[in-house]
């Protein structure tokens, strides 16, 4: 069932990658702004967001090509925003490969941001077939987009801003990743829906389910972050205990800990200086605190709300791939 749903993932993948070819071509000029905006993409990527537009799309009866410009154009959302996190975070590499800012330079790395932003709305304004798709539907995907946006720069400073704050509640973590990670899943799904024809109370509940799978997939990132194969993962294990990151395991652990461990915890925790050796020995005391455990727990419930959501839709094949990938998110392992 999962290598199928995999077969599926990468082949509405190619699709997506040959219509983001084609808007961002990188023979254009300037070539270091075509190029570096494809690199990340060219890196590969899971294209969860793209896939959940085509899936939500066609289950409400819409055609996958009705779908594609809106699906291509989250999937340079969403790169935009890795390349700009790449900056804030220092990160060298992203996907295996050196981040935009390491490869060329900060400027470029912005610039190249700013122009697959831009590239965003021109994929949908210009490709989306109003032959079958009305207008008002397409101003509605764009207002969707627009709105998430907003929510994941909201998103993305608290994630900053609880780097300098002691303490961070498991309400204010869930408020952060609802902008930061969620809104995307939630829209992706949304967009989909409307471009399919779905109803209003279809166009909630189907982005209840991206929210609530967007939720559990950050949550999982945050496990990976501290318990992945490297290889695999294709980043430093323990990066988000040196960059300082609240994550719902950090913030559980913190909970959890003595006055002593807390104070270890808190002595590596946004340390740039701390040695391989001092994150194994954190995150080792922060298992032992039950933390990651729990954070599986809860990736697991929001895993549930996310099939619940669907629960009313009539049973399809894509309906099922939709229960198939909340199920992949949650058991993914990079």
């Amino acid at each position: 069932m999962r290598s199928d749903l995999s077969t599926k993932i990468a082949k509405s993948a190619e699709k997506v990658n040959c219509f983001i070819e084609q808007v961002v071509d990188s023979e254009s000029e300037p070539k270091v702004l075509y190029r570096a905006s494809r690199h990340i993409i060219d890196a590969g990527g899971k294209r969860l967001r793209p896939f959940l537009v085509l899936k939500t799309c066609k289950m409400m009866g819409g055609r996958e090509e009705d779908g594609l410009p809106t699906a291509s154009a989250l999937e340079m959302l969403h790169t935009f925003t890795l390349l700009h996190d790449d900056i804030m975070d220092q990160d060298e590499k992203r996907r295996g490969v050196p981040s935009v800012h390491t490869k060329w330079s900060i400027p470029v790395a912005i610039v190249a941001g700013d122009l697959l932003f831009a590239k965003v709305y021109e994929a949908i304004t210009k490709h989306t077939d109003t032959k079958h798709v009305k207008p008002k539907r397409i101003l509605q995907v764009i207002q969707e987009i627009s709105e998430a946006t907003i929510l994941l720069c909201e998103g993305q400073t608290k994630d900053m801003m609880f780097e300098d704050m002691e303490t961070v509640s498991e309400a204010e973590y869930f408020k952060m990743i609802e902008g930061k990670t969620a809104a995307l899943f939630e829209t992706s799904a949304r967009c989909g829906g409307l471009l399919g024809g779905a109803t209003k109370s279809q166009v909630k509940r189907l982005g209840e389910f991206g929210r609530y799978a967007g939720i559990a997939f950050q949550v999982i990132d945050d496990v990976l972050a501290l318990t992945a194969d490297e290889k695999v993962l294709r980043k430093p294990v323990g990066n988000d205990i040196r960059e300082g990151k609240r994550t719902l395991i950090v913030v559980r652990a913190l909970e959890r800990a003595s006055k002593i461990q807390r104070q270890q915890i808190l002595g590596t925790l946004g340390n740039n200086d701390a040695s391989r050796e001092q994150i194994r020995e954190t995150i080792k005391l922060i298992d032992s605190l039950g933390a990651i455990k729990y954070a599986k727990k809860l990736a697991e419930k929001y895993i549930k709300k996310a099939k619940k959501a669907l629960a009313k839709f009539p049973d399809s094949e894509d309906k099922e791939d939709l229960i198939n990938l909340a199920d992949l998110i949650f058991a993914r392992q990079h």
